[in-house]
């Protein structure tokens, strides 16, 4: 296909083609004429895919080069998609490793995981993330939101046992890199909306009652017994150290 059915099959403008085409988000086409190309499905995919990483995930032209440049180049292992995919999408939290008390935040967050036996490599961009909610809330003086860091580990562990074992199953290691890329922004973009709408939800319905006082206590810090894992015993006795 020529330039002007690509774009009129993705809707993605020609301008913002050969822009993407500079960048190198796109592969080029089979040069037919001096000034023309010819495209095929596989770019059509590729800008449908740079459409829903840059306009629902939000990623900037260079994260989405990123991710674009892991699917070139798909990891041999089927775990090692997974960290390369999020490494490529996961927003980078500034960190300054000679701040003590961001220091202290990371450590604590490193324990975190481990109490809860997850396997989690030592770089993982959501450790830093996780560090920063600590930081932040240390700063405030409210940690009332990290009581609940038990439930955010339920549901977030019940939504991976969903979401990664399909992208991981496919055949196709290319084809599995870039579920799991999407799966990755997508699924965070829908997360965030559902939980969002949830929220108001709750809000519209919400009644205090002598179960749900009015005002919960915000000085309440997560007990350390409380981060045990949903499956306990299956959990890994010896899981690999973080950090």
């Amino acid at each position: 296909m020529r330039i002007a059915e690509l774009s009129d099959r993705s809707g993605v403008p020609i301008p913002t083609i050969k822009y993407y085409l500079r960048e190198g988000l796109l592969p080029p086409g089979e040069l037919i004429g001096r000034n023309q190309a010819r495209y095929q499905e596989r770019h059509l995919h590729r800008l449908r895919l740079i459409r829903a990483l840059r306009e629902v995930g939000g990623l900037s032209v260079a994260a989405t080069r990123e991710v674009v440049s892991v699917l070139d180049s798909p990891a041999s292992g089927r775990h090692e998609q997974v960290g390369m995919a999020h490494r490529a999408v996961v927003r980078r939290v500034a960190a300054d490793p000679d701040d003590p008390q961001w220091r202290d935040a990371r450590r604590r967050a490193e324990a975190w995981v481990r109490e809860l036996g997850w396997r989690v490599e030592p770089d993982a961009p959501a450790l830093d993330q996780l560090a920063g909610v600590f930081l932040a809330a240390a700063r405030l003086g409210d940690e009332w939101l990290l009581a609940q860091l038990p439930r955010y580990a339920e549901a977030g562990l019940r939504l991976a046992e969903v979401e990664v074992p399909p992208t991981l199953a496919l055949a196709d290691p290319a084809e599995s890199m870039a579920a799991v890329a999407v799966g990755t922004v997508l699924g965070e973009a829908l997360l965030a909306a559902v939980r969002l709408l949830a929220h108001e939800h709750v809000s519209a319905t919400w009644r205090p009652t002598p179960e749900r006082p009015a005002a919960p206590d915000r000085s309440a810090t997560p007990p350390a017994g409380e981060c045990a894992p949903r499956n306990g015993a299956d959990a890994d006795p010896h899981p690999p150290p973080v950090g």
